[in-house]
């Protein structure tokens, strides 16, 4: 009897619903393989959905915290940006240059505020999920509860006296000891199992119920921000038609503007006139050893008359004379021409210029390709096209590619036809992102649309 008591005792200290211990009693020899089976095909129904919830859970939680990162970025960005733009106004820089600083700032912005958007979305939808899961975790606590307030009348309306009559009719019966054993300790365990089942409800109803006000606290911040962003956006582009307007109507800002358009045309044009020479050196020099190699094996043949294999050749050179590339040629970048080749009226100044290239309109994270097979000569910073990269193709050829944001080939590399060197972006452009394309045969630059659709 001491077992029983000791037994009867533990069962008190756990509490839980008393429906299992009638059946137990009754047919404690057939039914516990049964009831296991049911019971394990039930949990393991009830673990796959909690994990299904939790994976989905952490799925949204990834993307939220990879969203924040973005946004830190951009953030970080932004402030360079506006540090710049306030250090070209303090030292009265360059007319072209601040356009152009206002104008990036403008799209870094717009840029900003659509990552904010999209932001305030995805915890928009994590809070409907989160006030979802909290009722459904609610819901379940209650019924959990109202077992557990069954359990205490049942204890209380039939007494200690049932709980042990079962415990010692299983304990004193014949029959098979491991079935006996697993009853013993079915009737023990299920009350500590629907305690400790709803411990954990309620712990999880708790983290999200933190994790609800951690999002409502990180929305209420986005949301200011966004409107500090907006309200700030409209100054910009006010400012930006403010100096525009100015630009516009005083001469001496016009004068200013357009000696600076000029000057980074000639920079433009020195570069590939001194890329142009030393392509005429590289081939003087090849003329030179390919001179020097005939006399040597001409005064080699005088000396010695005996059948050695000849003396390695030196590459010839290639053709002195600039001429277009033939065979097929690549779009560099899909999109309206915005400026065209030659004299035309510019875009943000309103005055006549000639240009050397022409402008594309881009989106941003579009590649920009190879126009031609090639040798990349230059990559680097040019003055108003910003970070460049320039192509050197048969025959003396040169095409340039400006306002990258990224550059993924390097100098001295070769290139396919339509292979992709880069990204479209605004760095050093004065209206938005763009691709800036010239082709030039030795010094002298052409159309480039023109040039593309030469066969």
């Amino acid at each position: 009897m001491r077992l029983v008591v000791l037994l009867f005792c533990l069962l008190l200290g756990l509490g839980a619903e008393n429906a299992y211990a009638k059946p137990a009693a009754k047919n404690a020899k057939s039914a516990p393989a049964k009831t296991a089976n049911k019971k394990t095909t039930k949990a393991s129904v009830k673990a796959s959905s909690k994990n299904a919830s939790k994976s989905a859970t952490k799925k949204t939680d990834a993307q939220i915290s990879e969203q924040k990162s973005a946004l830190k970025k951009l953030e970080s960005d932004l402030a360079k940006k506006r540090q710049e733009l306030a250090l070209l106004e303090t030292e009265e820089k360059g007319v072209l240059n601040t356009i152009s600083i206002l104008d990036q700032n403008l799209n870094q912005t717009r840029t900003y505020l659509s990552e904010l958007t999209k932001s305030e979305v995805m915890l928009e939808r994590a809070l409907v999920q989160l006030t979802a899961d909290i009722d459904s975790l609610d819901r379940k606590i209650e019924t959990r509860r109202e077992a557990m307030k069954k359990r205490i009348r049942t204890l209380y309306v039939s007494g200690r006296n049932s709980e042990a009559r079962v415990l010692y009719s299983l304990l004193t019966q014949q029959g098979n000891p491991d079935r006996q054993v697993y009853w013993v300790h079915h009737i023990l365990n299920q009350d500590q199992q629907e305690v400790e089942t709803l411990q954990q409800l309620v712990q999880e109803r708790d983290e999200k119920k933190q994790m609800e006000s951690d999002h409502l606290s990180d929305l209420k911040q986005m949301r200011s921000k966004k409107a500090a962003e907006e309200k700030g956006l409209v100054s910009q582009m006010s400012g930006q038609e403010k100096m525009l307007q100015t630009l516009k109507h005083d001469q001496n800002m016009q004068r200013r503007a357009l000696k600076e358009f000029e000057q980074n045309q000639k920079t433009m044009l020195a570069l590939i006139k001194k890329l142009e020479e030393k392509r005429k050196k590289e081939i003087e020099q090849a003329k030179k050893d390919e001179a020097a190699r005939k006399a040597k094996e001409k005064a080699d043949k005088g000396k010695k008359k005996d059948t050695k294999a000849p003396a390695k050749k030196v590459q010839k050179p290639k053709v002195t004379v600039a001429e277009s590339v033939k065979g097929p040629k690549c779009t560099p970048l899909k999109g309206n021409i915005i400026s065209q080749y030659g004299l035309q009226e510019h875009p943000v100044l309103h005055i006549m210029t000639r240009n050397l290239g022409v402008e594309i309109r881009g989106k941003r994270g579009d590649a920009v390709r190879a126009a031609a097979a090639g040798s990349v000569v230059m990559v680097g910073e040019i003055d108003g096209r910003g970070p460049s990269v320039i192509i050197e193709h048969d025959g003396g050829t040169y095409s340039v590619y400006g306002h990258l944001k990224s550059i993924r080939v390097q100098e001295g590399k070769e290139v396919r036809n339509c292979e992709e060197i880069g990204e479209v972006g605004d760095v050093a452009s004065l209206n938005g992102i763009k691709l800036y394309f010239q082709v030039s045969e030795g010094t002298q630059t052409v159309d480039p649309l023109q040039w593309l659709k030469q066969k």
